[in-house]
């Protein structure tokens, strides 16, 4: 599809490619706002990274149902979970390779799976990416007022704070918030690792200070684990592997060569993610760690491992910064993934538009005014919208992989057959913790998922078909008809004499063939008095222009000039007509309270009720002396 210079909604609609070299002016500024490995690991990883803080732990409290015994099968379900965060890393490095434009799960099924199963990816990923924000400010926020008890019946306004924060820090550019991010990264990072390494030479816990005094949530009585209970052990525990995908869908943000970059980002945050689980899981297991209320599961972990002194300390404050900031890897995804269906006219087509530092300002906005929402309505609870989170990646991440089994299929490039064989076994795993995930948490908000999945589907194609239509209207792709010339009328409101009515009728003159001036008039006799000095005073000043008198029985403005417009349509087949509002500047923005909104008042009736042009004409007022 082709958009012409006449195009009235080129502005907004993303430019086609083509075979033209790119433009480099520009080139080296625009690489100093991209990626790079190290950068694109702390912008995008954060999700995935603070998934340690509650992965292992919801794993834990699955188990606990079936007692102490239950818990010795952590390690194996971790294990489990591991070879599928190996599957998905190198699913989505294959993803990175084929589709370098972005876009992740949507990308794959809409080149392989048809365009109603890539919309319902989109819709899947959208709604984790939302609920990843208000999931990990709640969370970080949850770990604030722990340590903080005071601070709890101001959760909400926290909650709102961190998210401005975030906002604006993203609002500057995605490399400016992976800047802001490295430090807490590295911390978190380092801090667990350290934790492993020190916890792996210990014979028993340092301390068991954290946990004491609360009451254990450990079942009796059981002495088998059945499949079931295993099964959601794993369901519950793959919620540390979403953010897996965000690397994939923000692939144009990385530095050149960007596919590369991607893919070794990718890599680098599947090895430590991996680490740090089977790492917890194993301390898990050495310290016969038995979860308890009000004490996380890391928190257990870390008074274990170094005892309840400073470093304890550290490890609790870089969870609950990276958990507050984790929020950032749906404003590094989401906002490329919604200029992706901007493109395909599936969202309005600002979406698409970048700011400066290669800003998708649009889509960073619309995803914290969303966020803001879910927080206020739950309150800055985190257990409200947990039960929702999982679901919606899980979706993706099964849509991707069958998408990628027919990716190789259609290709078939050398040792396709392992590759599919390899995304096939990657479906069939997230495609059972998508069903358990749901079917469990179902009554718990999951039917909400439910419900958004195809409602976010249908707005899809209700955009997408007033696109069309808007299309089909501007005959765009076609050559058009050669431009030609028609006589014009151009119709000037006026309500008084002044400078502003001066060169708003020079302008009318210059631009038309035929123009008219318009006065609205209302009965009563301040009105009468207004209406006979204008024409007295017109009459003396002997403009050259027709001042048109409408009578209006009532005090309105807007609707009696819009039909005068429209008889003047009927009357003059063939004109375009043209109304020239004129209007002043004010020097300051304040100012602009003082002005009594007369042209917005008209513009406003005629673009609503006529298919007239208006044009505004600006009188910009200056504070210097006449």
């Amino acid at each position: 599809m082709s958009v012409h210079p006449g195009d009235p909604i080129a502005a907004v609609r993303p430019t086609p490619s083509s075979n033209k070299p790119p433009d480099t002016r520009h080139g080296a500024a625009g690489e100093r706002h991209r990626l790079t490995a190290l950068q694109g690991l702390s912008a995008l990883s954060l999700d995935a990274m603070a998934s340690v803080a509650y992965g292992p732990e919801s794993i834990v409290l699955v188990l606990t149902a079936a007692g102490a015994y239950g818990l010795g099968f952590t390690l194996p379900v971790t294990l489990a979970i591991a070879v599928l965060l190996a599957v998905l890393v190198a699913s989505y490095r294959q993803v990175i390779a084929a589709f370098p434009d972005g876009g992740g799960s949507y990308a794959v099924a809409r080149r392989h799976l048809g365009r109603r199963t890539g919309l319902v990816a989109a819709a899947s990923l959208i709604l984790d990416y939302v609920l990843n924000v208000a999931v990990s400010v709640t969370a970080g926020v949850a770990a604030l007022t722990s340590a903080f008890p005071q601070l709890y019946g101001e959760r909400t306004w926290i909650c709102l704070g961190v998210l401005v924060l975030v906002t604006a820090v993203n609002l500057f550019g995605v490399v400016s918030s992976a800047r802001a991010f490295i430090v807490p990264t590295a911390v978190f990072v380092g801090s667990i690792l350290v934790m492993i390494a020190v916890g792996l030479f210990r014979d028993g816990p340092a301390s068991t200070a954290s946990a004491a005094g609360h009451a254990s949530a450990l079942g009796e009585g059981a002495t088998t684990v059945g499949a079931l209970l295993l099964l959601k052990a794993f369901a519950a525990g793959c919620s540390a592997l979403t953010g897996v995908e965000a690397v994939a869908n923000a692939v144009p943000s990385f530095r050149a060569p960007a596919a590369r970059r991607a893919q070794h980002t990718e890599v680098a945050l599947g090895a430590l993610l991996g680490v740090m689980l089977i790492g917890l899981s194993v301390l898990i297991g050495r310290f016969h760690l038995q979860p308890v209320e009000g004490v996380t599961v890391l928190a257990q972990l870390a008074d274990a491992s170094f005892g309840h002194n400073a470093a304890f300390y550290v490890v609790q404050f870089a969870t609950m910064v990276l958990l507050a900031l984790a929020a950032n890897t749906s404003f590094g995804g989401l906002p490329v993934l919604m200029s992706l269906l901007a493109r395909d006219n599936y969202l309005p087509h600002v979406f698409a538009l970048k700011a400066d530092r290669e800003v998708h300002r649009h889509g960073v906005m619309w995803l914290a005014a969303v966020s803001g929402v879910l927080l206020v309505l739950s309150g800055g609870d985190t257990n409200t919208l947990v039960p929702l989170f999982a679901i919606g990646v899980f979706v993706g991440f099964t849509i991707c992989q069958v998408g990628m089994v027919r990716h190789w299929y259609v290709l078939r490039p050398g040792g396709w057959r392992v590759k599919a064989a390899l995304n096939g076994f990657g479906a069939s795993l997230t495609g059972v913790s998508a069903v358990v995930v749901t079917a469990v948490k179902f009554t718990e908000g999951a039917w909400l998922i439910v419900l958004a999945l195809p409602l976010l589907v249908l707005t899809f194609s209700r955009i997408h078909r007033a696109y069309e239509r808007i299309d089909a209207r501007l005959e765009l792709g076609r050559i058009p008809e050669p431009p030609h010339r028609s006589p014009s009328l151009v119709v000037v409101p006026v309500s008084g004499l002044s400078k502003l009515t001066c060169q708003a009728l020079t302008a009318a003159r210059s631009l038309g063939d035929s123009v008219l001036a318009v006065t609205v008039t209302h009965p009563g006799d301040e009105d009468r008095r207004s209406a006979e000095a204008l024409r007295r005073d017109w009459d003396l000043w002997k403009p050259g222009v027709e001042l048109v008198e409408v009578h209006s029985e009532r005090r309105e403005l807007g609707s009696p000039f819009s039909a005068y417009i429209r008889t003047l349509g009927d009357s003059h087949p063939g004109f375009h007509v043209t109304v020239l509002i004129p209007e002043t500047e004010p020097a300051h923005v304040w100012q602009r309270l003082l002005q009594n909104q007369r042209g917005s008042v008209i513009a406003h009736a005629v673009r609503r009720d006529t298919a007239a042009v208006i044009c505004r004409l600006r009188f910009r007022v200056t504070t210097e002396s006449p």
